[in-house]
């Protein structure tokens, strides 16, 4: 199985800190050389701890049990 980093994002807790997320595709190749199923996204903070996606803009973080919320784009400082 082989996991590609597709995007990142900045996203906040209820008490302001930021996380920085990594979604990754992770798809298995077949033995036979043929497409296998559809890839899986995944989710990561920076740091290697593990997220799961509530819905579109919300995710919870899988050892602290803390939700956090994606940040607008166009709200992320470059």
């Amino acid at each position: 199985m082989a996991a590609v980093l597709v995007g990142q994002f900045h996203a906040r807790d209820a008490e302001g800190r930021v996380y920085s997320v990594h979604e990754f595709q992770e798809s298995t190749p077949s033995q036979d050389g043929i497409a296998g199923p559809a890839p899986v996204t995944t989710y990561k903070l920076a740091i290697g701890d593990r997220v799961n996606k509530v819905d579109d803009n919300e995710f919870l973080l899988v050892q602290s049990g803390v939700t956090i919320t994606r940040e607008p784009e166009n709200n992320i400082a470059s």
